[in-house]
């Protein structure tokens, strides 16, 4: 008898493992491409367009910190040995900083396993070379105009329309105002506004920053540069 539920429980777990990279294959790649919504404001599948985090464009089979093209990445991550396939995704995207302590991802994970298989089925195809989804399919909400701002996505910062490019930015006591190119102009409170640079393809013209959406409420923002020198020179001060 102990011979027979042995070979049970050994059939058992055979049968499991023949099936867990049944079920990580079998994601839904459409419900996949709505939760991928939430990452696209910090991951482009773009080849080495990066963000906040590194581009995934080609991500399988790649050493985690591994991207030439990013340099931000943690220690923890560089020096985890880890690469990227379906098996330590699943188990990132669980819970990174279980997977690989210390790491910066702020991202607390997916523990749906359903959701993690439809995200990781629209990644695969994703991320190969010339399947990205044109950018407009990867963000979700879209940034809205300097009077209307709710949250969203960062669009190509040399593409705007006037409403979101500044003109002109003055300090008075507490307060800036801000005037865009639409000649609208715009009180925040200066903790309210925040002030950033983006050098890279991206980015603002020079000379020519752009206003984009920041919080949830409408009353804050950042004004992003092409160069750090370029801030001072642009705020006057006065009443």
């Amino acid at each position: 008898m102990a011979d027979i539920v042995k070979i049970v429980v050994q059939a058992t777990i055979a049968v499991i493992a023949f099936a867990a990279p049944a079920f990580a294959q079998s994601g839904d790649a459409a419900r996949g491409q709505r939760i991928f919504r939430a990452c696209a404001a910090c991951h482009s599948l773009e080849p080495n367009r990066n963000m906040t985090g590194p581009s995934l464009a080609e991500l399988w089979d790649r050493k985690a910190g591994g991207l030439a093209s990013f340099p931000r990445y943690s220690t923890a991550l560089k020096s985890s040995g880890v690469t990227w396939d379906d098996k330590s995704l699943d188990a990132w995207l669980t819970d990174p900083q279980h997977f690989i302590p210390g790491n910066q991802m702020t991202f607390p994970g997916i523990k749906d396993a359903r959701q993690r298989a439809d995200l990781l089925a629209f990644l695969k195809d994703a991320t190969q070379p010339g399947h990205a989804p044109a950018a407009s399919a990867q963000q979700g909400n879209q940034m809205g105009g300097m009077m209307g701002m709710g949250g969203g996505a960062v669009p190509n910062l040399k593409t705007l329309d006037p409403k979101d490019r500044v003109q002109s930015i003055s300090h008075c006591r507490d307060t800036y105002r801000v005037t865009t190119t639409d000649g609208k102009t715009r009180d925040f409170w200066e903790r309210n506004l925040r002030f950033k640079t983006d050098g890279g393809d991206d980015g603002p013209q020079k000379g020519s920053p752009a206003i984009v959406p920041a919080g949830m409420m409408g009353d804050r923002a950042d004004i992003i540069f092409a160069a750090p020198g370029e801030i001072s020179g642009f705020i006057s001060s006065g009443c």
